[in-house]
């Protein structure tokens, strides 16, 4: 009997510490939670900030008519995308400068290419006159294409 008892206060012994154990266990589950809930937040506000300065940024690189005048000169789907982003409240000027400008080169350009031989030539130049626009839309500078650059301004001023 007497070891029934020892093994009854051994086996309550053990509950107790088991209690005592899953206790504490929750208890560092629930600082843990805390914790992690904590960070999360913190995290949360970081994540808030830096997407609030990225939308700032990008803001600025739409509205900045030099990058909108550097993509106009990347083939016809750049020119698009340059046209799309200097569309509406964001337009300036310098943009729409270089828009009409490689507008009408490249219109040259595709007129040019049905001439034969003559024409064909004649495209050098125009490729030619093309990089000293881009160039001139990198130094940030307005420059017109010469000989025709005062005409595509004048027959494109809508854009």
């Amino acid at each position: 009997m007497a070891e029934d008892k020892n093994l009854s206060d051994d086996l309550e012994d053990m509950i107790g510490s088991a209690k005592e154990d899953a206790k504490a266990a929750a208890d560092k589950a629930s600082d843990f939670a805390e914790d992690a809930k904590e960070k999360a937040s913190d995290f949360a506000e970081d994540a808030k900030e830096a997407a609030k300065g990225f939308a700032k940024d990008a803001k600025e690189v739409f509205s900045d008519g030099k990058n909108v005048a550097i993509i106009a000169h990347i083939t016809i789907i750049g020119w698009v995308i340059a046209l799309v982003m200097n569309n509406g409240e964001k337009k300036s000027e310098y943009g729409s400068f270089y828009i009409r400008q490689v507008l009408g080169l490249g219109l040259c350009l595709l007129l040019l290419g049905f001439i034969p031989l003559v024409g064909w030539i004649l495209s050098l130049v125009f490729i030619i006159l093309w990089v000293m626009s881009l160039l001139g839309a990198l130094s940030g500078e307005k420059k017109l294409t010469p000989i025709l650059g005062e005409y595509f301004q004048d027959w494109f001023k809508s854009l």
